[in-house]
Order: C-alpha cells, then sequence, then structure tokens
C-alpha cells in the first residue's frame, strides 16, 4: 500500500475571525501529483501554507511524512516555490548560484558544496532547460524563466516532496512546457507533487487527481475536471466546476 506524503484531517484556518478554511480534509499518498483548483479567493493557497505550516490551523490536524506537522524537523525532503517570488530580488546573483542555494537544507551552511551538490544543481538546471543561461544574471531573464529558476532551486535540493503555488501564473509557454517536463522527470523518479493552479495548460496531461476548493471547503476530488459554458473560452482565468451536485453548504456563509 501506498503510504501518505500529506494528511490534513478537519482542518481549519480563519484570519481575524473570518473563515477560510472550513473542515478540510485531504491525503496525498507518494507519486500522486494533485492540483488544488478553484476561484480567487477559495481557499487553494492557504491550504498549502497550512501543510507546511506557514499558517497556523485552529482545528484539525496536519500530518507530513507520518509525523504530525508540529514535529515534523525533515525540511530537506520538501520543496517550496511561493506564489509570485522573483528570483531576481536586486541581488546579483547567477542563475547557478540561485539553484545552488537550493542544496543548502541538505548539506548545511558551514559545509562546502561537493562533487554531489554541483551535480544535483546540473541535474536541475538541464530539467528546467535553463542551463544554457547559468551563468548569466537572474536579473537578465525573462519572468518566466526567473520562475523556472526557483522551480530548479526547490529541485536541486532532490526533495521527495514538491509544493508548488501557482507555479505557470503570467509565464510564456515555452516555460510552461519545460515546467511540465520537469515534473514529469520528477515523478517518474518517484517525487510526489502537491500544486496550486488556476489553468493547467501543458500541465494537464501530469496531473493525477484534482481537488477544487469552492468557499473554503472541497468541492471536488478526482479526475480533473472540464470546464464549461464560458469557464471554456480562452480568457477565462481558473477552472472550477458548478456542479448541481455539490452540497448545499458550500454555497453558503
Amino acid at each position: 500500500m501506498t503510504s501518505p506524503v500529506i494528511t490534513v484531517e478537519h482542518g481549519v484556518v480563519g484570519y481575524d475571525g473570518r473563515p477560510v478554511l472550513r473542515d478540510i480534509s485531504l491525503t496525498v499518498t507518494a507519486g500522486e501529483v494533485v492540483a488544488i483548483l478553484g476561484a480567487n479567493g477559495s481557499g487553494k493557497s492557504t491550504l498549502i501554507r497550512a501543510v507546511l505550516g506557514l499558517v497556523p490551523i485552529s482545528a484539525g490536524s496536519v500530518t507530513l511524512f507520518d509525523r504530525p506537522l508540529r514535529r515534523f524537523r525533515q525540511w530537506a525532503r520538501i520543496g517550496y516555490v511561493p506564489q509570485r517570488l522573483g528570483a531576481g530580488g536586486g541581488v546579483p546573483a547567477t542563475v547557478r548560484e540561485v539553484v545552488a542555494s537550493g542544496r543548502l537544507a541538505r548539506r548545511g551552511v558551514l559545509r562546502p558544496p561537493g562533487r554531489a551538490d554541483r551535480s544535483a544543481v546540473d541535474a536541475a538546471l538541464g530539467a528546467v532547460g535553463l542551463a544554457d543561461r547559468a551563468g548569466d544574471p537572474v536579473s537578465t531573464l525573462s519572468g518566466g524563466q526567473q520562475q523556472r529558476t526557483l522551480i530548479a532551486r526547490a529541485l536541486a535540493g532532490q526533495p521527495e516532496l514538491l509544493v508548488l503555488d501557482e507555479p505557470t501564473a503570467g509565464v510564456d509557454a515555452a516555460s510552461q512546457e519545460a515546467f511540465a517536463g520537469a515534473l514529469r522527470d520528477f515523478v517518474g523518479d518517484g517525487g510526489t507533487v502537491l500544486l496550486v493552479a488556476h489553468e493547467l495548460g501543458p500541465l494537464r496531461p501530469v496531473i493525477s487527481r484534482a481537488v477544487v476548493v469552492h468557499e473554503g471547503r472541497i468541492a471536488h476530488d478526482g479526475a480533473v475536471p472540464d470546464p464549461a459554458g464560458h469557464h471554456a473560452e480562452p480568457d477565462h482565468d481558473h477552472v472550477h466546476p458548478h456542479c448541481y451536485d455539490e452540497p448545499a453548504g458550500l454555497w453558503s456563509n
């Protein structure tokens, strides 16, 4: 039986007394690629931030690799790419230097990089199609290439779980294709992925399961839903089903 990597049981998160996640239960098992879908403000990003302990849950529990979140310390097993974080940041670092920083959790700050570190960085750069830009300042890259740099940084740490918050939002088609290929290779090597997305695009064939969040609750957990009506139009920016058989409580505050 495949072991769970992430388990959320009856999770509740609120900000300033306003509920954001309401009684969320979710399990992600090893080898899955699970996409969290939903409209703006539905609670998608809050869910993955709660999984990582970046926002506190007020009720329920989170378990990572069979260990309660409050006792989890093996962060080298997890690679995280947050939402819309530029890789440049005004620092004159090269692409390789940024990607190499992803090795710190695994090798420690005091130990100098060795052959295994350099090999992991090379592999991560190749995975996202940036090997030819390794020596370039990150500030010279496009937004999509900077996002690929951050994904390579996460991959360089050789995690078992990748958690990504809208990794392809606002990036060019080439970067989306490169990311889809990197994700496919990562999963092929035994990795597990949890990602937030508005729309899947080239990622759709890689996704094994979709979880749709609506008003802080899970409205769908299964196959990727097909958009319908105006949701199928090219300029519509999110994917979520509006099904008549959703529980009535999903539509109330």
